[in-house]
């Protein structure tokens, strides 16, 4: 009676090859504090510029000339800048510009990017050869040099910003990606499927593409805490966002003028600064380390 019982008991369904790999990942990921701590400072500060308008305690671009210039208190806990506007309601404001800019703009890169790099890994000749000096070209010019010219060009604004660094950061994508589609279309699973009748885009988009995102996605982590420099430099020419509205860099910008009378109008935008770029690069190692087939 036992063994029959024991042989009608349903069988434990055997988790999927896909679930064990994301199993595996977020267990090399738990293993590094680092990463942890970066993840949690990006959701912290993603969550501060998506509830600005709840989490803000004054209006940002409200000037008050009772409290021009006053140093951190019970009141404003930041201070106030030159025209007594809460430096905390603006820097909260200004995580929205500076974390637009980065992820908007890199978004860019990557829909320009990884489809030239797809083209010239896979298809190669003239179309590989064109893609690629192009490529060169841009990459010639150092990232914010380039996207300096191009803001100048298209002219003052946010858009109009992260337009200028989504085209300087899209090179390194497409060589990034062309270098792993060139590695992967002569592994095994390309050449069947390929023997199987597969058209090329077929390959290129369901076998290639989906093989070599986890180094493009480690890569756009990264460019991510770049883009958010280069928008505050920008912002600091006066190229970015445009005052009233608050953005780090133009608030940088501002805050160079009163360093004697109110450092802490430089203190908070640059520490904002300090602390995202630093969350997005511990985050993106921690990536890079926890897709690495090696390890």
């Amino acid at each position: 009676m036992t063994d029959q019982t024991v042989a009608l008991r349903p069988a434990k369904a055997e988790p999927g090859p896909w679930a064990r790999e994301l199993k595996r990942f977020f267990w090399r990921l738990g293993r590094r504090k680092a990463t942890i701590v970066g993840g949690i400072v990006v959701v912290l500060f993603l969550v501060l510029a998506i509830l600005a308008p709840l989490l803000s305690p004054y209006d940002p671009i409200a000037g008050n000339w009772a409290a021009v210039r006053k140093a951190p208190s019970a009141a404003h806990w930041l201070g106030t800048d030159e025209l007594g506007r809460d430096m905390l309601a603006r820097i909260i404001w200004g995580a929205r510009a500076s974390l637009s800019a980065g992820c908007i703009s890199v978004g860019l890169a990557l829909v320009l990017g990884v489809p030239m790099g797809l083209a010239a890994g896979y298809v190669g000749g003239w179309t590989e050869a064109l893609l690629m000096r192009l490529t060169d070209a841009m990459l010639a010019i150092p990232f914010l040099i380039l996207a300096i010219a191009l803001a100048t060009f298209l002219g003052p604004s946010l858009t109009n910003a992260m337009m200028a660094i989504g085209i300087s950061a899209t090179p390194v994508f497409v060589r990034l990606t062309r270098g792993q589609v060139i590695a992967a279309k002569v592994e095994d699973y390309v050449e069947a499927a390929r023997a199987l009748g597969n058209p090329p885009l077929r390959i290129a988009v369901r076998h290639i593409l989906p093989n070599v995102l986890p180094p493009i996605l480690v890569q756009a982590t990264l460019t991510i805490a770049a883009a958010i420099i280069a928008e505050a430099s920008l912002s600091f020419l006066g190229l970015g966002q445009q005052p009233p509205q608050p953005s780090w860099g133009s608030m940088l910008n501002v805050a160079k003028g009163f360093l004697n009378q109110a450092p802490w109008m430089a203190l908070s935008p640059g520490a904002a600064i300090f602390v995202v770029v630093l969350a997005f690069n511990m985050l993106g190692d921690g990536l890079r380390d926890a897709l690495d087939p090696r390890d």
